[in-house]
């Protein structure tokens, strides 16, 4: 059975209505949280009544994984109310992005726990029908280890590393530093993505993961989705992905510009604490899920 929860911002009922009729045409068994539904100003219900239709979900039995239906703001604000006791004894995947990095970093940092960065039901598609990272998705959560080939790009560094996949949300994990949550980046594969960021406070956020001693470790980099960045906003004189490069440009581990996961529709599933192998060469990018 999938649990369907709203732990951050709040959610159009018709959005969910449809992710749970295209979940279960899949044949799953969906169940909703109480409060998936609830309004509380921005969110989705009180903190109190987020929290509590997490635990429950953390703690049934019969819930095999926990689809987080979006993002926004919310997650860090019930972080620290969670009971994992059960998870651990009986762990489940559970699986979302965005504001979900703050989760994502929690499991992985403190309790050594692999989760999903994917899609969410906000994003699935508006005709109700699925699509690749739907599937994809949902391929993972069955037990399927993922091997990405893709395009190269102009900014990658090539190289090849092996190491635990960590990150998520460039803002979120800015906003970790000095929390229980922090990353611990060294040796592993950073995952970076953004959305809708002006380019200044991008390199703000770089700049402070870079003197805080997050980058300069790595086994390796991996960017994702800079998803409408400086719209509306004067020329920066760098696009999202040179400012990134502007911070790593003498380190000596492979970095893979353009992965397919983000604040977009295909938004391609990555198994956050899971071991991962990167080969970034002049004609082609390999990413192989151990």
């Amino acid at each position: 059975m999938i649990g369907l929860i709203s732990p951050s911002a709040k959610i159009d009922p018709s959005i969910l209505y449809s992710a749970t009729r295209l979940l279960e045409a899949k044949g799953y068994r969906v169940k909703q949280g109480e409060h998936a539904l609830s309004q509380h100003y921005y969110f989705a219900g009180t903190d109190s009544q987020r929290a509590h239709d997490f635990q429950l979900m953390l703690d049934d039995p019969s819930i095999k994984m926990i689809i987080c239906n979006r993002g926004g703001y919310g997650m860090v604000k019930i972080i620290d109310r969670l009971d994992f006791s059960c998870f651990l004894d009986n762990p489940k995947w559970i699986a979302g992005y965005s504001d979900i990095t703050v989760l994502h970093c929690h499991l992985a940092m403190l309790y050594k726990t692999k989760s999903i960065h994917s899609i969410m039901p906000y994003d699935f598609p508006a005709d109700g029908n699925s699509c690749l990272a739907i599937d994809k998705l949902l391929e993972v959560a069955g037990g399927k280890k993922p091997t990405y080939n893709l395009p190269t790009h102009d900014l990658n560094l090539e190289g090849s590393a092996n190491g635990m996949l960590v990150g998520g949300n460039i803002s979120i994990l800015t906003s970790l530093l000095g929390s229980q949550s922090e990353l611990d980046t060294e040796g592993s594969i950073l995952f970076l993505e953004e959305v809708g960021e002006p380019l200044y406070r991008l390199d703000r956020m770089m700049q402070t993961l870079k003197r805080s001693g997050k980058l300069s470790s790595l086994a390796g980099l991996i960017v994702g989705g800079m998803t409408k960045m400086n719209e509306e906003q004067e020329d920066y004189g760098l696009s999202a992905e040179e400012v990134i490069m502007d911070m790593i440009s003498d380190v000596n581990y492979p970095v893979c510009f353009g992965f397919p996961a983000g604040h977009f529709p295909e938004n391609h599933p990555l198994i956050i604490g899971g071991e991962v192998s990167l080969s970034v060469n002049k004609n082609s990018v390999k990413i192989i899920f151990k």
